[in-house]
């Protein structure tokens, strides 16, 4: 079964996401913000949802329409074949978003979908009334520039919700954010991978989970797995491949340290749930005192902005503090993510290269430093 399937990520990781997608031997067929669309199979909804680390969802999309009324979106759902995929007790909630539109009221654009489902379903099925106590098909729209685009959910919960952190610190940065950190700073065996503000934990971690080849949906469920058209088999020979694919015999480190000693606690506990703590060195540190190893290595962290820790002045003497630390490491590589626009300023250096992300809804840089740091 050909499928157009959609995988949506935070703003400003699309390219890591269709690199991710590349990986996979799926075609992409079309990137826009926040989102990759490509072609796959019924596997291929297991693989993506099982190995994506950037993704938050993965979408089987039913179908695109131009949609610039109310009747043209009744239509345009109407005619979808939603048969295929939903049974007469399986529950469809609707939910979405509208962005350029001119059908922008969200709860009338949900109201009609729905209508129009139902009324598809009651044909196909024979009956008008529809229990929703089967599984789960959560359906979504995308609204964009009078183009509607109808999908399922395969998910379920978000993707960056990997199962091993079900505690963080006060600012927790989102797994699919900081696997994306660390998939920038290129991970590898023989350097050193060290986030010196480590916090709970999630960046250290889910550059582990990248050295281990440990693929980021193994202890977690699938909104999919309740879907018949999915066979169970495709489950469980995608888990066992991806199980036999983590390599157990490596020998890469990576550190992870903080100045408060009660969150290391945590790191140890998410550490362990994710199964990489044998590879990490957890331990207490202030980052303004950094010791250089004798080998290379590369920082990535992810500071305090001045907005839900520390006050700016605070945040911005760190920075300063950082500056003069982080010169005592060249050549290695230092890569700092942050919201403060006037980071490079304080830092006292600018960088080689920095990209736009988003720690949520808030707009950030990752500040790339790839050459020595003069002292």
């Amino acid at each position: 079964m050909k499928l157009e399937l959609i995988a949506t990520c935070l703003f400003g990781l699309e390219k890591l996401l269709g690199e991710e997608i590349d990986a996979l031997g799926l075609r992409r067929v079309e990137t826009m913000d926040g989102r990759v669309s490509f072609e796959g199979e019924l596997a291929d909804v297991v693989r993506a949802n099982l190995h994506l680390r950037c993704a938050e969802h993965v979408f089987i999309c039913l179908g695109r329409f131009p949609a610039h009324s109310f009747d043209d979106l009744f239509e345009g759902v109407n005619a979808l074949p939603w048969e295929d995929w939903i049974g007469k007790n399986d529950a469809f909630p609707v939910k979405g978003h509208s962005i350029k539109s001119k059908l922008f009221s969200v709860p009338d654009c949900q109201s009609i979908i729905k209508k129009a489902i139902v009324d598809r379903l009651s044909r196909q099925y024979g009956v008008k009334w529809f229990s929703e106590e089967g599984a789960k098909y959560q359906v979504e729209f995308f609204l964009f520039k009078d183009v509607a685009a109808l999908m399922i959910d395969t998910s379920g919960i978000p993707l960056h919700k990997r199962g091993y952190r079900p505690a963080s610190g006060p600012a927790p940065l989102r797994e699919t954010l900081a696997a994306a950190l660390a998939l920038t700073a290129r991970p590898r065996e023989d350097v050193l991978f060290w986030d010196p503000m480590c916090g709970s934990g999630t960046i250290a971690i889910e550059a582990a989970l990248i050295l281990a080849n440990k693929a980021p949906g193994l202890g977690r469920g699938f909104a999919a797995e309740a879907f018949g058209q999915i066979p169970q088999r495709l489950w469980s020979d995608a888990r066992e491949s991806a199980e036999g694919m983590i390599r157990n015999d490596s020998s890469y480190e990576v550190y992870a340290s903080d100045i408060d000693e009660d969150i290391l606690d945590v790191t140890y506990e998410n550490a362990l749930r994710a199964g990489v703590e044998d590879h990490m060195n957890i331990f207490a540190a202030d980052v303004r005192k950094i010791q250089k190893q004798d080998r290379r290595g590369t920082v990535v962290c992810n500071p305090p902005y001045g907005e839900r820790l520390m006050t700016p002045q605070e945040a911005e003497a760190l920075y300063r503090d950082m500056g003069r630390a982080f010169s005592t490491l060249a050549p290695w590589q230092i890569y700092i993510i942050t919201s403060h626009p006037q980071f490079e300023r304080f830092y006292g250096k600018r960088a080689d290269k920095i990209r736009k992300l988003y720690n949520g809804m808030i707009p950030c840089n990752l500040y790339q430093y790839f050459k020595n740091f003069p002292k």
